[in-house]
């Protein structure tokens, strides 16, 4: 049994310099949907082909190639992140909320590659 229920979504998240430029390249070039700028957030998030996939575009300075992180939503984060670190699992600092939006959490696999839990906010 898993420790934590996800639900049937799932956001790739990726580093970019210019989400705007880099949102109209995936929709020209792979025919992805805009959903959203959230430009207090630094972020952009995409419609894929891919049923319950969005792909998620955060703004840095230096974005690094192949730092792309599966985001699982879940219904209640805390919880969930409680269950987590009941099991040993680790996690990259507090959780971050950005209010009527999102909170998130960043943790690990035994490989120390980074994994983040997402719950949605905005009562969609």
């Amino acid at each position: 049994m898993p420790v934590v229920n996800l639900d049937h979504t799932l956001t790739l998240a990726m580093s970019v310099r210019d989400r705007h430029r880099s949102a109209d390249w995936y929709v020209d070039k792979l025919g992805f949907t805009l959903l959203h700028h959230i430009d207090e957030a630094g972020w952009s998030e995409l419609a894929t082909k891919t049923e319950g996939v969005t792909l998620g575009l955060g703004e840095q300075t230096e974005p690094q190639p192949g730092n792309t992180v599966p985001v699982f939503g879940v219904a209640d984060i805390e919880a969930d992140r409680k269950k987590l670190e009941a099991a040993g699992v680790k996690f990259d600092g507090p959780t971050d909320t950005v209010e009527g939006m999102v909170s998130t959490a960043t943790f690990y696999d035994p490989d120390g590659n980074a994994l983040m839990l997402a719950q949605d906010l905005s009562g969609k």
